[in-house]
């Protein structure tokens, strides 16, 4: 293929998470052949997400937000139903999605966007610390601890006890950290040492 806008296309949609050139290449040439108004629709779509979407102010989540000058406030942030007294600490927010579907948590959430990573260059300094801090002033007294149970999420969940343990001191503050171990389904054999090891940590009573 000797278009320059085709290659062009295929080279942002490979930029994409878990899209390769190939699968880039399909996508493309089925926007460009395909009978449905599909790309205009797409690209307008994509461009009323960049208008409309953004950070929220409090959390981090994605908040929608109808004019420029909106302050974008979240769905999750907005709901007064929600404890404000138990805030959960995600890496992503996907991770906050994940959650959010087993409907078990009925607080609110703060969105950390990466995790500590010396070999990536991202030290203590590039989490957002200082907003988790002035959040859990207004009124929080849990803090969940939900980054994932890999090195990097290790790290993080380290430094955020380092960071909190003032609080504990100071305002009686609970800081917990999810469970890991055996998911639903699976079985013992091909569970690693360390899932093994909580699983039989956080074992509870029948």
């Amino acid at each position: 293929m000797n278009s320059r806008r085709l290659q062009r296309v295929v080279k942002l949609l490979s930029r994409l998470p878990g899209v390769g050139e190939k699968t880039a290449m399909r996508y493309a040439l089925h926007l460009i052949t395909t009978s449905e108004p599909l790309a205009h629709d797409l690209a307008a779509s994509l461009a009323e997400l960049q208008q409309h979407l953004r950070p929220c102010s409090i959390c981090q989540n994605i908040a929608e937000i109808a004019a420029p000058n909106d302050e974008p406030i979240c769905a999750i942030c907005s709901d007064n139903k929600r404890d404000r007294a138990t805030l959960c600490v995600v890496a992503r927010v996907h991770d906050l999605l994940a959650i959010e579907r087993v409907g078990a948590m009925r607080g609110g959430y703060f969105v950390l966007g990466k995790l500590l990573s010396p070999l990536d260059g991202i030290g203590p300094d590039e989490l957002p610390i200082g907003k988790l801090l002035r959040r859990i002033e207004d009124g929080v007294t849990e803090v969940i601890v939900a980054t994932p149970p890999s090195v990097d999420g290790e790290a993080t969940a380290l430094l955020l006890k380092r960071e909190l343990e003032t609080y504990v001191d100071k305002k009686g503050l609970k800081i917990t950290r999810i469970a890991s171990g055996v998911p639903h389904g699976g079985d013992l054999e091909f569970a690693d040492p360390i899932t093994m090891g909580r699983a039989l940590a956080g074992r509870q009573a029948i």
